[in-house]
């Protein structure tokens, strides 16, 4: 029997379903052209062994390249043809494939997409030729020095949890991961009770969720797979440092961290993201103007908050000349310490509230962003809470940014990763 799940507020104006093999389905229609189905499966890198880390990210390669049914290319073929797109996307938390067509080429499209991901073929020849694509990817990323950076900075960060391994992987374990092996992480993850298939725009409900059932009806049996262990990362002790120099680097970086409560304390998680857009999120914002506007000891500096499912990230990144990255780190531990005593004006936090929240209504107009609002939030915890976010940040008291700010963002707890050019 299908069991439609009671929503927990009257905001969220999507439905939840979860059919009898445990697949959940969400729905919503929405006046538009466009339908999206977003299909989300918790299946991304913190579910990987150590010795197979990058399985995840190449297994999203993989699953394009076919089944026993679809040869590789097919599926593109079918979208293109409809005038669709298509892609795929994995994070620590997560892989996620979508589609973008009409309702009336849904019949067509969404059974190809659900082939592929039940059956992935994995073949040895095509698994041979994507792991150097695979390759290619890293070490573009690796060429990347803001890439870099951030990865050694998750490295400080996060010495016991796997968010502070790359998503990508490294060359010696994707050089010795085998078929077979990413076969048995496919088997053993890409399963109903895993995944999330969003369907956003204009369908209705029960046509929408006869489609999903037929096309994932028929799941290989999974096999068994360890239990893949995962540590509470201890809170940051001191300051952790690493300094990297690389050639070529046009501009140092400096780039600050510090951990925040994952989806189990969310109200707390979205108080950091209040902290990150007044701390550097725009011109007007505190460190912007006097870093970059008033003093000119940065090109520029911005913040960003991370919410995942076991711990959020903060982090402030500042691009600058080598002889200045003492000092800005010192004035932003300054200015860390005066946020959390020093009175926030209330004009500052209304402005700060109105950015977030006009971002959020911006974020949620297309079918798109409704589909992956509602499958991001439905991995990590569950869909309903993805419409609490304005409320939450207006809700949010000069008193909750104190609190937070001591007790997550001490000048005297956090990571640091500095860039410097070899010359310097």
């Amino acid at each position: 029997m299908t069991t439609l799940l009671s929503t927990q507020t009257a905001q969220f104006l999507a439905q939840r379903y979860t059919l009898e093999n445990g697949l959940t389905i969400i729905h919503q229609q929405v006046p538009t052209p466009v339908v999206t189905v977003d299909v989300w499966v918790r299946a991304g890198a913190i579910a990987e062994p150590e010795p197979w880390a990058g399985v995840a990210h190449f297994l999203e390669h993989m699953i394009f390249k076919g089944t026993e049914q679809l040869p590789p290319g097919y599926f593109d073929y079918v979208i293109e043809n409809y005038g669709g797109v298509t892609n795929a996307a994995t994070s620590h938390d997560y892989a996620h494939f979508f589609i973008n067509t009409t309702a009336e080429s849904l019949p067509d499209t969404l059974p190809c997409l659900a082939e592929l991901l039940l059956r992935a073929a994995i073949p040895d020849e095509e698994f041979e030729r994507e792991r150097d694509v695979v390759l290619e990817e890293l070490r573009q990323s690796e060429d990347d020095p803001d890439w870099l950076g951030f990865q050694a900075l998750s490295e400080t960060v996060y010495q016991t949890h796997p968010y502070g391994r790359s998503v990508l992987g490294d060359v010696e374990r994707l050089m010795a991961l085998r078929p077979e092996e990413m076969r048995s992480f496919h088997r053993a993850h890409y399963q109903p009770e895993r995944m999330t298939v969003v369907i956003v725009g204009n369908i209705d409900a029960a046509y929408a969720i006869d489609l999903a059932r037929q096309a994932f009806s028929d799941f290989a049996p999974a096999v068994e797979f360890p239990t893949i262990p995962i540590e509470a990362e201890p809170p940051l002790a001191g300051i952790r440092r690493q300094h990297l120099r690389l050639p070529r680097l046009e501009t140092a970086r400096l780039m600050m961290a510090w951990v925040g409560p994952g989806v189990d304390q969310l109200q707390s998680a979205y108080g950091l993201d209040v902290l990150s857009v007044l701390l550097a999120g725009g011109r007007t914002s505190r460190l912007v103007r006097e870093l970059r506007e008033e003093r000119q000891l940065v090109h520029d500096i911005g913040s960003s908050f991370s919410l995942q499912r076991d711990s959020s990230l903060f982090t402030i990144t500042a691009w600058l000349e080598p002889e200045y990255l003492d000092v800005v780190e010192a004035i932003v531990g300054d200015r860390l310490s005066a946020l959390s005593a020093a009175p926030i004006p209330d004009a500052e936090l209304n402005r700060v509230k109105r950015l977030l929240c006009n971002d959020y209504a911006f974020s949620t107009e297309t079918s798109s962003q409704l589909a992956g609002l509602y499958g991001y939030y439905n991995t990590i915890a569950q869909a309903e809470l993805s419409v609490t976010y304005p409320d939450r940040i207006q809700s949010l008291q000069v008193e909750d940014l104190h609190r937070l700010a001591s007790q997550h963002l001490s000048p005297c707890h956090y990571a640091v990763t500095t860039l410097r050019p070899i010359e310097a």
